[in-house]
């Protein structure tokens, strides 16, 4: 009754002011601008600015979700004191803000080119994606280690110790066991540093070389400029790309769940009773 509908009306309330109505604003906007602007959309700058987006999200989503397996194997293989250190301290990075991490690498490289200015690791860093890379990987890789570590909760050690009882080495154990076993985990890792990775503006707009903007420092710069027309292009693909980990993440439990129903014994009157 009015109950009820009260209730979801309350629900749906913050999914339509905060998603749905700044989406139809853009799309709004983005069709004024294909229409009105003289030249149309500018699809060939579009294009760029999504191939720099995708290639530098794709190289940090390989990266971290490689380096939360190797970490997660390493802990699960002796789970000494360093490597827990170095876990939780990976975990810290998503907390910290862009900007505050851009500054963090910017420092010592501005030290290392007043004390040594020939060394070309500074030029490296500032001139080229590394340091971009580094401030992902720093930030993001905390993702990609909580997902991998939630798919190793789910294998018992028990698989482990029978497979070194029979004989297999570490690296056969990861490659031939866990990373079939992993491979959800994994890529549900991957995917969310990508999708993080596509929508980072701070660190991205300090440490960027020349020539690489992103769609999020694209959308920024537009925006500032009042160019809203013009920024509903790349903000429209961003939240576009937000949205793929979320059905395929969706899609991914409800099979999960569908299975273990179909799993699970029958339980009936008498099993009940006793």
């Amino acid at each position: 009754g009015a109950a009820a509908a009260f209730a979801v009306a309350l629900c749906t309330l913050p999914v339509a002011l905060g998603f749905v109505l700044p989406v139809l604003w853009l799309a709004w906007m983005l069709w004024q601008e294909a229409h009105n602007a003289e030249l149309g959309l500018p699809l060939a700058r579009f294009a760029a600015w999504a191939w720099t987006s995708f290639r530098l999200a794709g190289s940090a989503a390989l990266l971290a979700a490689a380096l939360a397996l190797a970490l997660a194997f390493a802990l699960r293989q002796r789970s000494g004191l360093l490597l827990q250190v170095s876990a939780r301290v990976l975990s810290l990075g998503y907390a910290v803000p862009g900007a505050v991490m851009a500054i963090g690498i910017l420092l010592p490289m501005g030290w290392l080119q007043q004390r040594w200015p020939q060394a070309p690791i500074a030029a490296a860093v500032t001139g080229t994606l590394l340091g971009v890379m580094v401030a992902y990987l720093s930030r993001f890789s905390a993702v990609a280690l909580q997902s991998v570590e939630a798919g190793y909760a789910r294998v018992p050690m028990a698989v482990d110790e029978t497979a070194r009882m029979l004989g297999a080495r570490p690296w056969r154990l990861f490659v031939q066991l866990h990373a079939p076993l992993l491979r959800r985990s994994s890529l549900a890792a991957a995917l969310l540093v990508f999708v993080d990775v596509m929508k980072e503006l701070p660190a991205t707009l300090v440490l960027r070389p020349f020539n690489s903007d992103t769609l999020a420092v694209v959308a920024y710069q537009l925006a500032r400029d009042e160019r809203l027309g013009e920024a509903a292009l790349p903000s429209l693909a961003l939240v576009l790309v937000g949205l793929v980990p979320v059905v395929l993440l969706s899609r991914a439990l409800r099979g999960e769940r569908k299975k273990e129903a179909r799993n699970a014994p029958e339980t009936t009157d008498a099993s009940l009773i006793v």
